[in-house]
């Protein structure tokens, strides 16, 4: 698929493999549009990314309805909608330890948010666009800790495949990260998070973990394959497999 002129709303466009997307659409010739919650974030990506003539950044939290139609309603007409966003800030706890409003964060920015991107984006885009989504490694190699992680990636890739068929021909995919090399580290491991992620890397039959720019990749090809739809595209490195 030729990116030149489409336009893309990468939603965790700021940071990590959302980042890693947007300049590699850029680089297409495509005009793309970061969003996310932080100002900040979003100002330090733009001056990041360059090219201010074909990239808009939009600050928007998208498990608040309101935020997510205003969105939509201002952009107009899109090619492809992508979300990498997740917020597991306090997420990653034994049983006992969860709390609720931490849990339901994570509900907000990996089902809701995706929900209520396809119900006001879908409007938006041509027969021929899609919607990508994240989920990840955890829903199925889920770790102790990980219960509230594991189970809403689970009921995204459920979403996708619900989604795929109501809202054909446009197509809805998921990418399924293993451990990847971003921010999110310092949620999950904190100051133990390279000797977390080099102990994962020899274990992989790839030999090292994820980079940006591999999940990047994979959301491309979903963007650009128009014969792939409800599909979750694994891209772990063989995690699955140990």
């Amino acid at each position: 698929m030729d990116m030149n002129n489409r336009k893309i709303l990468i939603v965790g466009g700021s940071s990590g493999m959302g980042l890693a997307l947007a300049r590699r659409c850029l680089d297409e010739g495509a005009a793309v549009i970061i969003a996310g919650r932080g100002e900040a974030k979003l100002s330090a990506a733009r001056e990041q990314l360059g090219r201010p003539a074909a990239l808009e950044t939009a600050a928007v939290d998208i498990g608040r309805e309101d935020e997510v139609a205003a969105l939509f309603k201002r952009i107009g007409p899109l090619d492809h909608i992508v979300s990498t966003a997740a917020d597991i800030a306090g997420a990653y706890r034994l049983l006992p330890e969860i709390e609720l409003e931490a849990a339901q964060r994570v509900v907000e920015s990996k089902f809701y948010g995706p929900l209520l991107l396809a119900k006001h984006g879908a409007p938006k885009l041509s027969a021929a666009g899609s919607l990508t989504f994240v989920s990840g490694i955890a829903a199925y190699r889920p770790a102790a800790r990980g219960s509230v992680v594991a189970a809403v990636n689970a009921a995204l890739e459920g979403l996708v495949r619900a989604l795929a068929v109501e809202l054909a021909p446009i197509r809805v995919n998921a990418v399924s990260p293993g451990w990847v090399d971003t921010p999110i580290w310092q949620f999950v491991a904190g100051d133990a998070k390279d000797d977390t992620l080099a102990a994962m890397a020899k274990r992989l039959p790839a030999g090292r973990v994820g980079r940006p720019e591999d999940i990047a990749d994979a959301i491309r090809f979903l963007m650009g394959n128009g014969f792939t739809t409800g599909a979750t595209l694994h891209v772990e490195g063989g995690h699955r497999l140990v």
